[in-house]
Formats: structure tokens, C-alpha cells, sequence
């Protein structure tokens, strides 16, 4: 693609084996862009246009959305998604090593609204209103996992399975960051790994990598420099390193998947998909049988990677990674914000929900591990870093966006102004029939 991107593998081994060869690959793209610059400020105002989608000027808009509607899918698409969850075919990945730095509040997974936020109950949406003190008292990680853990109970029941056994054959990845992993992994083992088996959920800490610095004509990583995480896209790289993936074992310690066993677990999987913590339909909805079901369709189709996306709100646009049709690549994709120079936010008319769906995850892990993904920068309080977005895999595999025809806006905790929201969907969540008493049982 338009980006700088790594060497593609040529052998069995991914195109970084493990972190220090990941950091060699930086350095040595950091080392060819910065060439002919005399200081990194200087560089940062071209990073608009050094970022920008090579063909941004002829891009138009997306051709191929799939529109979901009542007359999409019969009871037998909705049978083999729900076939899917019961027989233990759906991995789940949930992404929570993102800092809420917006909020202030250091690892979005650990924030107790209860606990650490003040808000007036004025200030609650009319017809959710409540006291946050009267909220169960509870992480906005630990709600993530138990809204998950409370849906497939709940939708076993319904359907006339075990829902302990259906718990049991449930596979997913936590990705933690170093500074909180061992806080959450405490927490899942004290909370009993909310009804799932302890062997699988593993877990993956995200590498942060300190800042790429620039003097005297020498580019270096500088131990100074804070150490920051290289973006949800370094994620997906990072799966596909040496010895990044464990499960805890009754004794507490961390035992590590190789690389092609974590492959091979993929290659069992009919469907993965990738949750965002601050996502707050989420809490009270983790399943969304429509996007299921469409991700097994498109399967047969030879899609491995399903997108959703929302129309813009006219009146109140907003940012985000936006969906056009490329005339070059002759389909839809996915551009990142900041790959968008210049264009506003008027300006774009679909935008991704960042929930993504890969039918037969093992082809798109397989396609990052051989070619890694394009490799886009920041400049961060006066230092370089890198950031790779997941939303990338769009160019690797065959790819669908897809729509519904009642949709609403993004809803996700980003910052103090959507914290009344989050507050809502955290009461709605509680007053959930038998959410309370299920989450009782894991959670003193």
C-alpha cells in the first residue's frame, strides 16, 4: 500500500520473530524518513501529507455497503450463528490495554465509575436517570467480561444447552498493557475467570516501545522519551510473534502458546471477533446475531474480514477511520483519520464502528505474520513513534463493509463528555433481568 511497510517473510517465521526485531524494523523506517530533516518539529508538519492515502485525490464514495435488513437473513442464518457460540467456534478478542487519557483515569479497564468519577445524577439522560452510587460497583473491564460471560449464559439457557458447558468451550484474547496486566489477570482469577475455563482465556501484554529521537543527524531511541504503545494495528502484529500468548495454570503461572500453536487454534475458530473496551452498546448487547450471521455468510464468499460502518451524523460530524471506494484498488476500504489531510469531517459520509468481524481468522493472522502492516507515524511530545492500525488488514484480505438500515451513532467512552452516556448504559446494564445475580456469583 501507499505506506511504508516491512518485508514480507520468506520463510515460516513471521516478518518480526519477536519485539527486537520489530524495534530494528522502526528504527531502520525511522532512519529513511527522517532523511534530509534537521529536526523531528520539522518532520511533524509534513506528517499530514507523509501519513495522507496515496490516492486520496481520486477516492470516492463506497460503492459495495451491504445493507442489513429485515429480509437478510432467515432463522436458519441465525441458527448456525448461535450453532456457531454453542459449539465454542467464535473467538473473541477484547482489546483493553488502551489508556483512557482523555478521561484522566490511567487503563480504561480498571475504571469504576462509582468509585472514581463525580457526576451529578442531573446530569444522567432523562429516561436512564440514576444515582452512580447505586451502580454495582464494578470496573468498566469487569462489566465488559461479565456482559459477555451473562449473554451466552443467558442465550444457552434460551436455546436448551448446558450454559456451563457452552461457558467452558468458549476461546478468547485479553490484551493487557504492561502497567495494569497483572492488576486485571488478579482480578480474573479471584473473579473465576467469570464461568469460562481458565485455559481459554489467554492473555497477551502489549509491548510500549520508548520514543525515536533525532540528533545531530543520528536517529536513536531515546531511553528519556515516555514509553507509549504503538496503536491497536501493532495488536495484530504482535500475535504473530515468537511467545507472546499465555493462559494462567492452576498454579498461578503464565504458560506460553508457541506461535503456530496459537495458529492453530485459529484454524479451529469459524469466526473471530475484535471488541473495543470503551464500546457502550456493549453493555447490554455483547452478541450481535446479525453481524454473526453475515460473517458465516460472507465465509463462503471467501471474505475473511467484515467491517461495520455508520453513516456520518449530518449535523454533528464526527472523525474517524472513513470509508471510500478506491478506483485504483478497484474497492472499498477503510482509511485511518490521519491519513485523511485536510478532508473534514463534513466530508465523510461513512465511518467504522470499530468492531470487526475475520470469518476463518487464521487466513488474516497469516497475511499479517508474512507481511506485517503499513507502518504510519506520530510525533508525540517531541518524539517519534509508530502506529499501525488494525484497520489495515483491509488491504491484505478480501474484504465487506456492511450497514443496517436503522443504525445510530458511535457510541464509546472517549472523554468527560460522554461519561453521562457511559453512566446510562452501566444502569441499563444492571437493571438487566438476572444480570445482577449472575455477576454476584463471580464478584464479591
Amino acid at each position: 500500500m501507499n505506506q511504508v511497510a516491512f518485508k514480507q517473510s520468506s520463510s515460516d517465521l513471521p516478518v518480526f520473530p519477536d519485539h527486537l526485531s520489530y524495534m530494528d524494523g522502526c528504527l531502520e523506517l525511522a532512519t529513511s524518513k527522517l532523511m534530509g530533516y534537521d529536526t523531528l518539529s520539522d518532520f511533524e508538519k509534513d506528517l499530514p501529507r507523509i501519513n495522507a492515502y496515496n490516492h486520496l485525490a481520486l477516492l470516492e464514495e463506497p460503492k459495495n455497503i451491504l445493507l442489513l435488513d429485515d429480509n437478510t437473513f432467515n432463522n436458519s442464518d441465525y441458527i448456525k450463528a448461535w450453532k456457531c457460540i454453542m459449539d465454542g467456534r467464535l473467538f473473541s478478542e477484547h482489546l483493553a490495554a488502551g489508556e483512557g487519557t482523555r478521561l484522566n483515569l490511567g487503563t480504561k479497564y480498571l475504571v469504576n465509575v462509582q468509585k472514581e468519577i463525580k457526576i451529578s445524577e442531573s446530569n444522567i439522560p432523562g429516561q436512564t436517570r440514576c444515582n452512580p452510587s447505586d451502580l454495582l460497583p464494578l470496573s468498566l473491564g469487569v462489566r465488559h467480561m461479565l456482559q459477555y460471560a451473562y449473554d451466552i449464559y443467558e442465550l444457552s439457557k434460551f436455546l436448551g444447552y448446558d450454559p456451563k458447558e457452552v461457558l467452558s468451550k468458549q476461546k478468547m484474547l485479553i490484551v493487557l498493557n504492561e502497567d495494569t496486566a497483572d492488576i486485571i489477570i488478579d482480578g480474573f482469577i479471584n473473579h473465576r475467570f467469570y464461568g469460562f475455563a481458565r485455559q481459554n482465556v489467554l492473555f497477551m501484554i502489549q509491548e510500549a516501545y520508548h520514543g525515536i529521537n533525532l540528533e545531530n543527524n543520528i536517529v536513536f531511541y531515546d531511553g528519556s522519551s515516555p514509553k507509549r504503545l504503538h496503536n491497536h494495528g501493532h495488536i495484530a502484529i504482535e500475535q504473530t510473534m515468537l511467545n507472546q500468548i499465555f493462559y494462567i495454570t492452576e498454579t498461578r503461572s503464565q504458560n506460553y502458546l508457541t506461535c503456530d500453536q496459537f495458529g492453530d487454534l485459529l484454524k479451529q475458530m469459524e469466526i473471530k471477533i475484535s471488541y473495543n473496551i470503551e464500546d457502550l452498546d456493549y453493555l447490554t448487547g455483547s452478541i450481535d446475531p446479525e453481524g454473526l450471521a453475515l460473517a458465516l455468510k460472507k465465509s463462503k464468499e471467501g471474505y475473511n474480514l467484515l467491517m461495520e460502518v455508520l453513516p456520518n451524523h449530518p449535523d454533528a460530524p464526527q472523525k474517524g477511520g472513513m470509508a471510500a471506494f478506491d478506483p485504483i484498488l478497484g474497492q472499498d476500504v477503510i482509511i485511518e483519520s490521519f491519513q485523511l489531510n485536510g478532508i473534514q469531517n463534513h466530508q465523510i459520509k461513512y465511518l467504522n464502528k470499530n468492531i470487526n468481524y475475520y470469518p476463518n481468522p487464521y487466513i488474516a493472522w497469516e497475511m499479517v505474520k508474512k507481511q506485517g502492516l503499513n507502518m504510519h507515524m506520530a510525533v508525540k511530545g517531541g518524539y517519534l513513534y509508530f502506529q499501525p492500525v488494525i484497520g489495515d488488514i483491509n488491504f491484505l484480505v478480501k474484504t465487506a463493509l456492511f450497514s443496517r438500515k436503522n443504525t445510530h451513532p458511535i457510541n464509546a467512552w472517549k472523554s468527560a463528555a460522554t461519561t453521562p452516556l457511559a453512566v446510562s448504559r452501566m444502569h441499563m446494564q444492571d437493571m438487566q433481568k438476572g444480570f445482577k445475580a449472575y455477576a454476584r456469583v463471580f464478584v464479591a
